[in-house]
């Protein structure tokens, strides 16, 4: 009874290898497709998926404009405090007083790509970008501030 089962786990451990070692012994003479690559000597004709998610970053027209309206809705959905609005009230011409962003802070080491803020965003004024080579020597590097020097919002964007 003990040696026939000891004597069959055996055998049904070597069929499984067996079937393991003919899987790999097909790829390996059967070349498809290459799917490894060889990073980074391949930067030049590297092919990210379209839903990768590398880093946040806010979009601005050619007239450094961009859609954000300063309503924090990012920074609530953030998980972890990764993002922080700054907002200042300006008068426009009619002399009334309206939000507007002063700093859209981004803490790049704190991120963990999880896209939520994107889907919170009302106006479509972040987005996640294909970069992915983050590494600096310095930590506070990667605190950046989205919004380019002196930019407005943009026309017909509440």
């Amino acid at each position: 009874m003990f040696l026939t089962r000891y004597f069959s786990e055996i055998a049904e451990a070597v069929g499984s290898l067996l079937k393991g070692m003919r899987m790999t012994g097909y790829y390996f003479t059967h070349h498809k497709e290459i799917i490894t690559q060889q990073y980074p000597d391949n930067r030049a004709t590297l092919v990210l998926p379209e839903r990768f998610r590398g880093e946040v970053v806010m979009t601005h027209t050619d007239n450094n404009e961009h859609r954000c309206t300063g309503c924090t809705a990012c920074e609530l959905a953030c998980p972890n405090g990764t993002i922080k609005v700054v907002t200042k009230f300006e008068v426009n011409a009619e002399g009334k007083k309206k939000k507007a962003v002063d700093k859209f802070v981004y803490h790049l080491e704190l991120c963990t790509m999880c896209n939520l803020c994107i889907e919170a965003c009302p106006t479509d004024a972040i987005r996640m970008a294909q970069t992915f080579e983050h590494s600096v020597y310095d930590r506070s590097q990667l605190t950046r501030i989205l919004n380019k020097p002196d930019s407005k919002l943009q026309e017909g964007v509440e």
